[in-house]
This record gives C-alpha cells, sequence and structure tokens, in this order.
C-alpha cells in the first residue's frame, strides 16, 4: 500500500476526527503514543488539542499520510524547537500507522516523509525522537537510518511493575 502524505495540511474538522480515530486505534492497539489501553477518543482529544493549539502558534507542524480511500493511516508531528541554541533540530512526537497498515512498510514510508519535510525546514539538521523500550522500536527507528543517541532506564511506567526505558534516537539530515 502507497500512503499520500501532505505536509502542514489544512486542519478541518474531518482531519482533526481521523487523527484522532488513528490515534485511538494506534493506542488500544499498544502503540507507543502516550496512552495505554483502553482508550477512547474522548481521552485522545486534549492530547490532540494541545498538538492542534502549537501548531496554531507555529510551533508543531503535521505529517498526514492518506490511505487510497481517503481516510487518514499515518500522522506524525514535528515540534520546533524555541531555545536558541537548539533550533537546527527538530522533535518528532506521537509517530503513527494504521495498526491494519503495520508490517506492510507503510512506517518506513512514514518515517522517510517524516525527514523529507523537516529536510524542507529552514536550517533543519537533524530529528530526535523519544520512543519507548521494551517493543523493538529502536530497532525498527535503526532500520530508518536512526541512532540511539541517549537512554533512561524505567522513565516511562506504563503501569505498577511495568517500567520501560525511554529511548532517545536522532537522524541527521545531511
Amino acid at each position: 500500500m502507497t500512503l499520500t502524505f501532505t505536509f502542514d495540511p489544512v486542519v478541518d474538522p474531518a482531519l482533526r476526527d481521523g487523527i484522532a480515530e488513528l490515534w485511538t486505534e494506534v493506542s488500544n492497539a499498544g502503540g507507543a503514543v502516550g496512552f495505554v489501553p483502553p482508550v477512547t477518543r474522548d481521552v485522545i482529544r486534549p492530547e490532540l488539542v494541545k498538538h492542534l493549539a502549537a501548531m496554531a502558534e507555529g510551533r508543531h507542524r503535521l505529517l498526514v499520510g492518506h490511505d487510497e480511500r481517503g481516510g487518514v493511516a499515518a500522522a506524525a508531528f514535528l515540534a520546533l524547537n524555541t531555545h536558541r541554541l537548539q533550533t537546527h533540530w527538530v522533535w518528532a512526537y506521537t509517530v503513527m500507522v494504521s495498526p491494519a497498515l503495520q508490517g506492510r512498510g507503510a512506517g518506513r514510508e512514514l518515517m522517510a516523509a517524516l525527514a523529507d519535510a523537516a529536510r524542507s525546514l529552514e536550517d533543519i539538521e537533524a530529528i530526535r525522537l523519544s520512543c519507548r523500550g521494551g517493543l523493538g522500536l529502536e530497532h525498527f527507528y535503526a532500520a530508518c537510518g536512526y541512532k540511539e543517541v541517549g537512554r533512561v532506564p524505567d522513565a516511562i511506567r506504563v503501569a505498577p511493575g511495568d517500567d520501560r526505558d525511554d529511548i532517545t534516537m536522532l537522524l541527521p539530515l545531511h
């Protein structure tokens, strides 16, 4: 399946709802996108509103991938740094692919499109992201060209007695 990616799309109610639905699906499938299942769209919505507000303020940028039917099948946010010594790199947040597409190359397509989007930004030299340990995500990101540059043991508490490492990955863009 090939996705059609749009960087900085116009966010209308259909796109907003599509992202909320994707985020809910990914979370409920066990995806490491800030929630622990089960969740509903109502639980996701306040976090999505924070991302949308950051977009309106010019602090976040959105990349969305649509499937052949026009549905939201992938999404990721790029967060610009406001600290004057760190404006040469961006953070990738809430990287999501529909569970129905996982294992079919859609994740690699999303990460390649995200790198292209970051390259289109003036003076951006790298993308950093953080991922939850225990799921093998660092291996996926490494296969997409990212390098592990830091790890904080047991920094993410998924549930009592279930602590995971917080892994920082870096993709130089040059």
